[in-house]
């Protein structure tokens, strides 16, 4: 990867470094890289935004330079990411690109793009669009004049078709749950509640009034101790978190407990295997997930194959080898047969599907799996290669290693979009985990000082 593009698209602090200007640069070069090359007409963009103020800036500026390079616009406001990836499937458009920092702090924002069918980018091709960027190509293209200039339009029932498509794919409608959705003041405020009731659920939405500032703030899926205090405060059944552009699901029991995305996978797995549609027994997980998962699916007589960090290669190897089911531990669940991308609304209405199909509560179902225990550190670091790669760093791993044996593993990867190195160990107790991790931290830290 280059120094633009991350795990999950373009991302950074707007206005500072995601510019209105780099933004434009970005969709002046996404239009040429992925519009049909014969131009017999002009290429279509779908665009789509989470709650953040800085949405409507950088939206301008996207829009703007997609249209400056003859493409097409249809804007769709603000809707969630997995939602832009359907509409443009369904919109047979040659781009789509989402303007959202996802989890992150409202300061942030980002670009997602997507190719056509509602596809995220390989690697190759955003490598091209990054070098077209940096190399200042945009202002060499040719650009249209009078009426090669792009038009822009405005889909004004998007969320409805999303909505609509979601609740056809529910397998057993959600009549008797009840369910608190924290939509995180971000994307999912209104399509979630609405999908959730159509298929038959009685909702209690929080955190659903955005005002462009306080999306992730204290909410959703990252912070869910006002989920879970709802939860028990309403007697719900279950809760569900979804994460700034709602891509991510992560829920809690009755009882509050987390129930995280390695839980959801399992649950989803075994109701997938119990229907004859999970393709070739196989789960796709990252090498994030807990070994937990490894050992419930190998009881269980699932095959699980692992990916780098990312969705997008979670995706890449679904697709690949034609599989139905994948995800991250973040809550990041890709359902192939109906969405091109995670998407958490759809998780949701699948996992509490699995609950009204089987009378069982989500504590029992995510019974089928018992996560060791994880400690994750983030180590700020000068720079995250060396930080990582550092001889003193990986001979700690190794001695880690050598120490847990069968009972755990170590993790160590630079984030792909801060200057952070994750270590991430699992162990027996929560005490060796601890220990180990902030050793290895130690080192990292005295490798590359932040």
């Amino acid at each position: 990867m280059g120094r633009l593009f991350g795990t999950d698209g373009v991302r950074g602090r707007a206005n500072a470094d995601l510019t209105p200007e780099l933004a434009l640069a970005v969709a002046v070069a996404a239009a040429h890289t992925l519009a049909e090359s014969d131009r017999s007409h002009p290429p279509l963009a779908v665009v789509g935004r989470d709650t953040r103020a800085s949405g409507e800036m950088l939206e301008a500026a996207v829009v703007a330079g997609l249209t400056s390079a003859g493409a097409n616009v249809v804007r769709v406001g603000v809707l969630p990411t997995p939602a832009v990836a359907f509409l443009t499937a369904e919109a047979k458009a040659d781009l789509g690109v989402m303007l959202s920092a996802s989890h992150n702090p409202m300061p942030d924002n980002g670009i997602k793009l997507f190719a056509a069918g509602g596809h995220k980018l390989p690697d190759e091709i955003e490598m091209k669009i990054e070098a077209a960027v940096e190399a200042n190509a945009t202002s060499a293209w040719a650009r249209p004049v009078g009426a090669g200039v792009g038009r822009v339009h405005d889909l004004l029932d998007g969320a409805d078709h999303y909505v609509q498509h979601l609740v056809n794919t529910v397998p057993h409608r959600l009549d008797g749950i009840k369910v608190v959705v924290d939509c995180a003041n971000g994307a999912a405020a209104e399509v979630a509640p609405v999908a959730y009731r159509e298929a038959g659920a009685e909702v209690v939405a929080i955190h659903a009034e955005p005002d462009g500032l306080n999306i992730n703030d204290d909410c959703g899926s990252n912070h869910i101790e006002a989920l879970r205090a709802a939860v028990v405060e309403h007697g719900a059944h279950l809760g569900i978190a979804h994460d700034g552009d709602a891509d991510r699901c992560v829920a809690v029991t009755a009882d509050g407990e987390e129930v995280d995305g390695d839980q959801v996978m399992a649950i989803l797995a075994l109701a997938m295997r119990e229907a004859g549609t999970l393709t070739q027994d196989t789960l796709v997980a990252t090498v994030m997930s807990n070994l937990g998962l490894r050992l419930a699916m190998s009881r269980e007589g699932i095959r699980l194959v692992e990916t780098k960090v990312g969705d997008r290669y979670v995706l890449e190897e679904l697709r690949a080898s034609g599989l139905a089911l994948g995800g991250e531990q973040s809550g990041h669940i890709v359902m192939p047969a109906y969405a091109t991308t995670g998407d958490g609304v759809l998780t949701g209405l699948h996992l509490m599907s699995r609950m009204a199909a089987t009378g069982k509560s989500l504590a029992e179902l995510a019974g089928v799996l018992t996560r060791l225990p994880q400690v994750l550190v983030n180590v700020p670091v000068g720079d995250r290669t060396i930080g990582a790669a550092a001889p003193a760093v990986r001979a700690e791993v190794e001695r880690a290693e050598a120490e847990l044996g069968e009972t755990g593993r170590v993790l160590l990867r630079p984030s792909g979009t801060e200057p952070l190195v994750r270590v991430m160990v699992e162990a027996a107790t929560e005490h060796v985990a601890r220990e180990t991790a902030e050793r290895i931290a130690d080192a990292v830290r005295v490798a590359s000082p932040a």
